[in-house]
């Protein structure tokens, strides 16, 4: 079976969802980022994996859900700390972030079967990517591969394709990195935690301004 890795960040004020802020103020945007986490957690739990990983910047605290294993994230920049997570599983292995309170079980479940492919690749529709596969996890497909930027993900993907690998592509999600982006991920899942608090808070911050 398939390791299950979400790397994340403990979502304090100030160092998580910094582009949230304004309109949210640094607190409204870690609740954001708690509540878009949450929403990855559980989706994930959802989903058979040989583990249910979770590579964390921070400590865990009340969102977190029974049923995963704690990794820190190593040292250095995210490349590194993306090798090094895949570096720690001994067979298949999909990694996804907190950014995509999106996700379902069901996106994630092609990203599962390895018999016609290396490596799936989810891509965002910022250029980064949201969920990389590896059926024979390697640091060097990460080493190297200049990220949070525009062109991340062609280059992570052409590097994929320079190894020889198969790649299967998953749908393009949205990041919430934006306050534009958080309204259209709550607008897209709105039965989501994510979307209940975003909710809640643009409603204080209109009221607010009224």
């Amino acid at each position: 079976m398939t390791d299950l890795l979400v790397i994340a960040k403990q979502p304090l004020p100030g160092r998580v969802k910094t582009r949230l802020t304004p309109p949210f103020t640094p607190r409204e945007a870690a609740e954001l980022a708690e509540a878009a986490l949450a929403d990855t957690l559980a989706a994930a739990l959802l989903v058979p994996a040989a583990r249910h990983v979770l590579v964390l910047d921070g400590r865990p605290g009340p969102w977190l859900p029974p049923g995963f294993e704690i990794v820190p994230q190593a040292a250095g920049g995210l490349d590194a700390r993306l090798a090094a997570a895949f570096a720690g599983c001994p067979g298949p292995a999909l990694l996804i972030g907190m950014d995509t309170p999106q996700v379902t079980p069901g996106l994630l479940a092609p990203a599962l079967c390895w018999e016609a492919h290396d490596a799936w690749f989810g891509p965002a529709a910022d250029g980064g990517f949201w969920a990389l596969g590896l059926a024979a996890p390697d640091p060097a497909l990460l080493l190297g591969v200049p990220m949070s930027r525009p062109d991340t993900g062609a280059l992570q993907r052409r590097r994929l394709g320079a190894a020889g690998l198969r790649v299967g592509t998953l749908p393009v999600l949205r990041d919430v990195d934006t306050a534009e982006d958080a309204a259209f991920v709550a607008a897209e899942a709105p039965g989501t935690r994510f979307a209940a608090r975003h909710g809640a808070l643009t409603a204080r911050v209109a009221g607010a301004v009224g």
